[in-house]
């Protein structure tokens, strides 16, 4: 089985705050690049840079080698890709579904096996994690799942969206793996915001906290971007969403369901981070968790 082209034709559904930049990498790239989404105003600066705007997705797909989904969760994939002309209606079998989205492994299991009944065309879930700024500079950490042989076809055209690519096994290995991603992710933030607010009340300079542990065993990414946010109280760039971590929390919890595993920390963490959303936080950045303490 040979790789794609480097530069294979390329469809990409989902503009995004990560859709976007990684679609303009792969536009840097030197790929042909057709986009499209539900709001059609966020393809204009794709189009400004090259990219040739679809106008519905059955016009994307017959256009494309490969077909790449980055959309907010497992309802909206599903609805793109087996909803009334979406994916399912105009795939073939030569053609390679790549979902970045971060949705239900139960769920991905089973579309990928009715797109390749219905279709032919296989399924490769590669959930994300680096954030806005990893998508922007090409460092994103891809945890991937399916073929391996149809992963390496691939992996040349991943290569510019991504530091690391790693392969976890069969397909919804990959949106397992960024559940647990996201479980370390939400309760450090949930710590951070605490550990923060205690500070400041102890009379430490908050603000310090991230540079003064950075290097130590409790330095992270997480620490030194939105933990310098939280102390500094910098609320007004939004650059991911509580909204976001609490899906991903409620998909832990039914994944811990699913394979009897017991994750009390994640619990309490999405007990505490739905409060936060429900007070009319789910829209801001979780740098906001914060004021769950003052």
């Amino acid at each position: 089985m040979t790789s794609f082209s480097p530069t294979a034709r390329i469809g990409f559904i989902g503009l995004g705050l990560m859709g976007t930049p990684m679609s303009r990498r792969l536009l840097e790239a030197g790929h042909q690049l057709w986009v499209w989404n539900r709001n059609p105003a966020k393809t204009a600066p794709l189009a400004e840079a090259g990219a040739q705007v679809a106008t519905s997705i059955a016009e994307l797909v017959k256009a494309v080698d490969v077909i790449m989904l980055c959309v907010t969760d497992t309802t909206a994939v599903q609805n793109l890709v087996f909803g009334s002309d979406g994916i399912a209606a105009h795939a073939q079998p030569h053609q390679l579904l790549i979902d970045f989205s971060s949705i239900a492994p139960a769920a991905t299991r089973r579309m990928a096996e009715q797109l390749v009944e219905q279709t032919g065309a296989r399924w490769l879930d590669a959930p994300v994690s680096g954030g806005v700024v990893g998508a922007e500079t090409g460092s994103l950490a891809i945890m991937a799942g399916g073929d391996e042989a149809a992963l390496e076809q691939v992996r040349p055209i991943l290569a510019r969206l991504c530091q690391r690519l790693t392969r976890m096994g069969p397909v919804g290995s990959g949106q397992a793996t960024k559940i647990c991603n996201q479980m370390i992710v939400s309760c450090n933030l949930m710590v951070m915001a605490e550990v923060l607010a205690l500070a400041k009340k102890a009379g430490v300079d908050a603000t310090q906290l991230p540079a003064a542990l950075k290097g130590g065993f409790a330095d992270s990414i997480p620490l030194q971007l939105t933990g310098k946010r939280m102390a500094e109280r910098d609320f007004d760039e939004v650059k991911w969403h509580v909204k976001t971590l609490l899906k991903d929390m409620g998909m832990a919890e039914q994944l811990a369901a699913d394979v009897n595993a017991e994750t009390p920390m994640t619990c309490l963490g999405k007990q505490l981070m739905q409060n936060h959303g429900d007070a009319g936080f789910a829209e801001q950045d979780p740098a906001t968790l914060i004021k769950l303490y003052e």
